[in-house]
């Protein structure tokens, strides 16, 4: 009987580990990763009350939703008194990909962004363009419920004569 007591102990043990390494998973955002720069950069005349609402603007004009934590170190971006491009990488635990896709069609054509093309799978993927620019959104859900969305601007390709 004794052999059997110290069988469960170890096994409770192990349980609890896993339990408490879950529950710090899921309280990961912290008020220092919060308060680090990013590269926000507000639309010209747009009242700041509209655009807290619907998201935070960066790399000049791709609209993100505020509920998004920003990873700075996981991020680049390259400016010139011309042009900014990058890639910028949100996360956010629990998180439905369909709203996201639906946020992101909207707020880009509302922003005069078109829509190229979209793919959608383990990892689903907005492509959208304007005249001097692209810009591609990817969205990816980890198995452990994480969702990751990868922003990627740049400028478009001249044309060769």
């Amino acid at each position: 009987m004794s052999a059997s007591i110290f069988r469960r102990k170890p096994a409770m043990a192990m349980f609890l580990v896993l339990f408490l390494g879950m529950v710090w998973l899921g309280c990961s955002t912290t008020v220092k990763e919060r308060q680090q720069g990013q590269p926000v950069t507000g639309a010209a005349g747009e009242a700041k009350a509209e655009w807290e609402e619907m998201g935070k603007y960066y790399l000049d004009d791709v609209r993100v939703p505020s509920e998004l934590n920003y990873k700075p170190d996981r991020s680049f971006v390259y400016e010139t008194p011309r042009f900014k491009a990058g890639v910028l990488v949100f996360t956010k635990w629990r998180l439905d990909i369909s709203s996201l896709i639906e946020y992101f069609k909207f707020t880009m054509e509302k922003d005069n962004w078109k829509l190229v093309n979209s793919f959608r799978g383990k990892e689903s993927f907005l492509n959208f363009s304007k005249p001097d620019k692209t810009c591609t959104v990817k969205m990816v859900e980890t198995w452990y419920g994480t969702t990751v969305v990868e922003i990627r601007v740049g400028p478009l390709g001249e044309k060769k004569i």
